[in-house]
């Protein structure tokens, strides 16, 4: 039988492959004065260093009439403030605004955070949810001097290059947004930032190859999702009644590698000014404008049992289990202490379940602040 090639060497080959393809294509230059840019926010024309480049602080810019699938964009960028977030956002959808987006935090330069790819999913970044390898790196990001990023693009799979252009500084095996074609963008969300020599080369379409992670034992992955409501016009301390739960339209969905529910896949993200997160005392005070969306799913066993139920959220859960609460958990960024980030993970809490015989109905209430919002549940024999 013929030998598989590892996953990782096959990306490196397709990779590569892309950007022999991309150095023979037809390059797109745009000037920073260039009708092709559509400016959106805090985004103009400007000169910095000598370098005729756009500006960003708080806006966009996109390129009109570019339906880009695969292919390699390059451009410079500096930035002399010492806090912000820039990057490139590309497959945007013109519908939805669904896409992917890898930046650089220049105040998180040479931490293991400095530099994320998230997808963007109903108009939410999805940090929080999607962290770690193939997601976050290390990388030192120069203050006040002009440096160059590349992204490659090939199929479901992206690679960032920042200042060194031999070896990629952000390898993302798994792009996450499931969108294959769009628009292509140059955003800073905060933070004056200067780009400069833009262009994209686009190649041929490569095959779209999923390198989902592993899905661990006991992970619960069939749920049904409820409309978004307003968290603060609702007693989240009381569990749902019967005649509310058969009154609330569910959505079937089920849980993607390693068992995450990403709510924002189904509902608009909520944008509300966090007002803790510029002052750690009001931490406890009420957040005018976070969403709350129910979750219900049935675990069945064969006997009564204790099992430990390890939970990962984003931003804020109640756990309710055979008619009554059990625990609330809050993981909201600067929540737990003014640098914490809030990322999801089932590794991070856990409360044990005493399940009966037969089906047992699980029903999380699972509160949005921004940064994400999911949740990811597992069933694990309890430790003796």
């Amino acid at each position: 039988m013929k030998a598989r090639m590892p996953i990782l060497s096959t990306f490196a080959v397709l990779a590569a492959a892309s950007f022999v393809r991309a150095q023979t294509a037809p390059v797109l230059a745009l000037p920073p004065d260039s009708p092709r840019w559509e400016l959106e926010g805090e985004a103009k024309p400007a000169l910095y260093q000598g370098r005729a480049c756009l500006r960003i602080d708080g806006g966009g810019a996109a390129v009109k009439d570019l339906d880009f699938r695969d292919g390699v964009i390059d451009v410079d960028v500096a930035t002399p403030g010492r806090r912000g977030f820039f990057g490139i956002q590309f497959r945007i959808a013109n519908e939805s605004g669904d896409g992917e987006y890898f930046y650089l935090r220049p105040h998180k330069s040479g931490l293991p955070d400095a530099m994320q790819y998230t997808p963007v999913l109903h108009t939410g970044l999805n940090w929080q949810v999607y962290s770690g390898p193939g997601f976050t790196g290390a990388v030192d990001i120069p203050r006040d001097v002009w440096f160059h990023l590349r992204l490659e693009v090939t199929g479901a799979q992206a690679r960032l290059y920042v200042g060194d252009m031999r070896k990629p500084a952000l390898v993302a095996p798994d792009l996450k947004s499931g969108v294959r074609n769009g628009a292509v963008a140059l955003a800073a969300l905060t933070g004056e930032t200067y780009f400069a020599n833009f262009e994209v080369r686009e190649t041929p379409p490569a095959a779209w190859e999923r390198h989902p992670p592993s899905m661990a034992s006991g992970t619960l992955t069939s749920w049904s999702l409820s409309p978004s409501y307003d968290a603060l016009a609702r007693d989240l301390e009381r569990p749902l009644t019967p005649a509310e739960i058969a009154a609330m339209p569910w959505q079937r969905v089920e849980a993607e590698a390693p068992g995450f529910v990403v709510i924002n896949r189904y509902r608009d993200s909520p944008h509300p000014r966090v007002t803790f997160q510029g002052d750690f005392s009001k931490r406890l005070e009420p957040q005018p404008g976070m969403q709350v969306v129910f979750a219900k799913t049935t675990i069945a066993s064969d006997t009564d049992r204790l099992v430990r139920l390890a939970v990962g959220y984003s931003d804020e859960v109640r756990v309710y289990f055979d008619g009554r609460i059990l625990w609330r958990g809050r993981s909201a960024q600067n929540f737990r202490d003014p640098g914490f980030l809030g990322i999801m993970s089932a590794d991070d809490d856990a409360l044990y379940l005493p399940l009966k015989k037969g089906d047992n109905e699980l029903i999380l209430a699972v509160s949005e602040l921004g940064g994400g919002w999911g949740f990811v549940c597992r069933v694990e024999a309890p430790e003796r």
